[in-house]
């Protein structure tokens, strides 16, 4: 059974992507790792804390490489992408990382 608050990972074939929710658990924090298509009301339903995206090995120009759903970004949930997640979001929806 799932604890009420939690991160979700959505595996995008990192190979880091089990480290990254190993990591998080021994934060104390429970984590869950779901595959990238994991279903948005699925994850409405689960209500995270959190979202990580894992980044992968295709590149974000590639056709045919797993994107992300941007409905992901409107659903008022953090998102913490690393590697392409970063450049996919800024290219597909003009949002960018701000230096403070």
């Amino acid at each position: 059974m799932r604890p009420s608050e939690f991160i979700l990972v959505l595996d995008f074939g990192s190979q880091y992507t089990q480290l990254i929710a190993r990591r998080i658990r021994e934060l104390g924090v429970y984590s869950e790792v779901q595959p990238f298509n994991f279903p948005i009301d699925e994850i409405v339903r689960s209500k995270p804390k959190g979202i990580i995206l894992s980044g992968g090995p295709a590149s974000v120009y590639e056709n045919g490489s797993p994107q992300v759903d941007v409905k992901l970004f409107e659903l008022g949930i953090p998102v913490l992408g690393f590697c392409r997640y970063i450049i996919n979001n800024s290219i597909n929806s003009s949002n960018f990382i701000d230096n403070p």
